[in-house]
């Protein structure tokens, strides 16, 4: 194995930015899922990493391509990158080195159950934590854990963590066709997701990349939809538009107000959903100073300035 496989980028992210990757398994996948929509191939999953790299030669390798141009250095691996023995001391080491540049993780979750992964967390600039599903038999058939793995105190875990992690935190949910984009679902993670404290952003995404098992994603306007099933007072970003075709549709200055108030959008969003005339009507409203930009963690999203002043007052 070549070490240079360990740093890869920098990758211009919407949601994050300038991002330089570190792969914790570049050799190959080392996993306790084995989802049916990852873009890996099939693998027996397993609860930890076989030969890992020692901290010194990726921080040597992180040294190298380090600048001031990158955003965010993104733990990352060929499965679940908090299965490398070492998390806490490499967070540690990379710490010492990064000047103003953010760390970030992005991971499954179920570790978050091992107090050692936990605690290395806490040392992060960002953490994105994955949460599919709920229930238990929905979670077993996405995301195919490791034995023993409980979601129930995964998702109890992920509220503890929300309560104490001090920089910015993202949940992702992803969206496999008939299996977790249900109201029953849904309505799960939405009472999960209101306990959470100090959340930034919740991305909603569904399967891009081919999967590696013969299941399918669901469409933009059905992201959109099971968007608007969520409490407007979370943050949802829609992060996947594969396939999304513009709708193109007319909105009075009314309907405009009415929409953000349910669900903020990002400027792409508003270019698929708005005609044209609907996008400048848009722009008067901001003009006018009753629609106005909020940056949320690398977005802009679109929302009634009435919305922000009433989330002000209620804190």
């Amino acid at each position: 194995m070549e070490k240079s496989n360990i740093i890869f980028g920098p990758i211009h992210s919407r949601r994050f930015g300038v991002s330089l990757g570190i792969d914790l398994s570049p050799s190959h996948k080392q996993c306790n899922f084995d989802c049916l929509y990852c873009e890996l191939a099939p693998a027996a999953t397993t609860n930890a990493q076989t030969q890992p790299l020692s901290v010194e030669s990726i921080i040597t390798e992180l040294y190298k391509h380090l600048d001031e141009k990158v955003d965010v250095v993104t733990l990352t691996a060929n499965g679940e990158p908090t299965l490398y023995p070492y998390l806490s001391e490499l967070i540690d080491e990379i710490n010492k080195i990064k000047n103003s540049t953010k760390t970030l993780i992005l991971t499954n979750s179920a570790t978050l159950t091992e107090p050692k992964v936990f605690d290395a967390l806490l040392k992060l600039d960002q953490v994105k934590l994955s949460l599919d599903a709920l229930s238990n038999d929905v979670f077993k058939k996405i995301d195919r854990p490791h034995e023993k793995i409980d979601v129930e105190l995964i998702a109890k875990k992920v509220i503890e963590f929300s309560k104490v992690f001090k920089g910015e935190l993202f949940i992702e949910i992803l969206f496999v066709h008939t299996l977790n984009d249900t109201l029953q679902e849904v309505s799960k993670l939405n009472a999960l997701l209101l306990q959470l404290k100090n959340l930034s952003r919740i991305d909603l995404g569904t399967i891009d990349r081919p999967p590696a098992y013969p299941v399918v994603g669901v469409s933009y306007g059905k992201l959109r939809e099971l968007s608007l099933m969520f409490d407007s007072s979370l943050p949802i970003n829609i992060a996947s538009r594969t396939h999304a075709e513009p709708n193109n549709t007319s909105f009075t200055k009314e309907q405009i107000i009415n929409t953000l108030d349910k669900r903020p959008l990002t400027h792409e969003d508003i270019e698929l959903l708005f005609d044209e005339a609907s996008q400048q009507r848009l722009k008067e409203l901001c003009d006018d100073g009753k629609v106005m930009l909020k940056k949320s963690a690398n977005l802009a999203f679109y929302l009634p300035t009435q919305n922000l002043k009433r989330k002000k007052d209620k804190n």
